[in-house]
């Protein structure tokens, strides 16, 4: 079992920056790769980043390449997504989840623990 907290949502201007955390506790074997997923009203869920813990790799959606970055811990049970030059259409509660290896780093289907979700919100 594998339990998720995640913090640091809030309202920004556009421009602005925002970093999200997101606390892992419990079976480290079922948390090798940490993702962060946002889903605006209306629309589907879609993956934002993602890391492989044990080497670091990293993926981004195109949406959020060179804006949007995704440390971790060197403890690896905490992950962040900085975001900086923000968008109104950032606009989302934004997901940590967790999960293996196998298929796509950016699918929602291919992770099975997940977080409350926190909201972050663009606007002037």
């Amino acid at each position: 079992q594998v339990q998720l907290v995640e913090s640091g949502g809030g309202s920004v201007q556009p421009g602005g920056s925002l970093t999200l955390s997101c606390a892992a506790a419990g079976d480290a074997s079922s948390r090798k790769r940490m993702a962060w997923f946002r889903q605006a009203p209306g629309k589907e869920r879609e993956g934002v980043a993602a890391i492989y813990a044990d080497n670091g790799a990293r993926v981004y959606a195109d949406s959020v390449k060179g804006r949007f970055s995704i440390p971790q811990n060197n403890a690896k049970t905490t992950v962040y997504l900085r975001m900086n030059s923000l968008k109104p259409d950032d606009t989302a509660l934004y997901y940590c989840a967790v999960g293996g290896v196998a298929g796509s780093a950016l699918r929602p289907s291919d992770y099975n623990h997940w977080g409350q979700g926190t909201q972050v919100t663009v606007s002037s």
